[in-house]
């Protein structure tokens, strides 16, 4: 290739990773042209420019579309990650200077009602502050993941684990009893009781993916050698469940509609599990909680509003 007068800090800004996950999206250069309202010339030169300065191709253009080469993908994956860090410095600087934060994060897991956390969007919004708000919907370690690793302010439905920094407050959501339960036709529906691991371990199970992107995750209630039907939240091991697909542990609020219509079946089991869940959130003496996290904490502090959160938000 060619070799650029300019670096590669220079073409890398926000502006060009921006155009770079349009085209993506778009899949060619002419559509995210339009969308970026741009001549198309225009813009396959700033791609080009990039590429100069990188001395890599970052998109394969041998056909109509425009798909990334592995070395565009890597750049693609990089990208999100650095517009999301420019966000949390402009949102850092935007709470020191007025107190409100620009963006602020909410991750929610999915043994919380989403219904719930809706109506407190609502009423936060409703305030009409400056902050632009955003959920995320995570699963087990995932939840406290997306806190510690900073995209994330606030975090409900948290499992504790050890080590947490300083920075990390919490506090506890509620007690969470679980059932083991299994659909009215499901071969252990008959089972005798109570139900021991060489039982459980003859028949697939269901389980709630872990949302963390990196390292082991958790694992919760499985068995060494057990087949594993996994799905990516609660409401769909509860549909999986209501199949027959699997037995599993659910929440007993969650389960209870379906329990009296006898579509699911309670069995006890040798290991029974109730969990206890917590909200989280960042504040410290050097990044103090803004306006609108401390509007939420007030929320939160309130029991019914905490009990909110942990029923369920679907019925038979």
């Amino acid at each position: 290739m060619q070799t650029s007068l300019y670096t590669p800090r220079d073409w890398l800004t926000p502006e060009m990773l921006l155009m770079l996950q349009t085209i993506e999206r778009q899949g060619s250069f002419a559509g995210a042209a339009r969308e970026l309202h741009l001549v198309p010339s225009a813009l396959t030169y700033r791609v080009r420019q990039l590429e100069d300065a990188l001395d890599v191709l970052l998109f394969d253009r041998s056909s109509r579309q425009a798909r990334p080469t592995a070395a565009g993908r890597e750049l693609l994956r990089e990208a999100g990650r650095l517009l999301d860090d420019m966000d949390a410095v402009a949102n850092r600087v935007r709470r020191v200077a007025t107190g409100w934060e620009a963006v602020l994060t909410v991750a929610v897991d999915s043994v919380v009602s989403r219904t719930v956390v809706m109506d407190l969007c609502a009423a936060f919004l409703a305030l009409g502050a400056p902050t632009r708000l955003r959920l995320r919907h995570e699963t087990l370690s995932g939840t406290l993941a997306a806190l510690t690793s900073g995209q994330a302010d606030l975090a409900l439905g948290v499992v504790l684990e050890p080590g947490l920094g300083s920075e990390i407050q919490h506090a506890v959501l509620g007690d969470i009893p679980f059932v083991y339960a299994v659909a009215s036709h499901h071969p252990l529906a008959q089972a005798p009781e109570p139900l021991d691991d060489a039982t459980l371990q003859q028949h697939r199970a269901v389980a709630v993916a872990d949302s963390v992107s990196r390292g082991a995750g958790l694992t919760i209630g499985l068995l060494a050698g057990q087949d594993v039907f996994t799905v990516p939240d609660m409401a769909s091991k509860l549909e999986a469940q209501l199949r027959g697909l699997g037995g599993g542990s659910l929440p007993e609020s969650l389960a209870r509609p379906y329990i009296d219509a006898g579509m699911l079946v309670v069995k006890k089991i040798a290991r029974p599990r109730t969990s206890t869940t917590h909200y989280a959130w960042r504040d410290s003496r050097q990044s103090p909680a803004g306006h609108a996290l401390r509007w939420w904490l007030e929320q939160l502090g309130q029991d019914v509003t905490r009990a909110a959160l942990l029923q369920p938000a679907h019925r038979v």
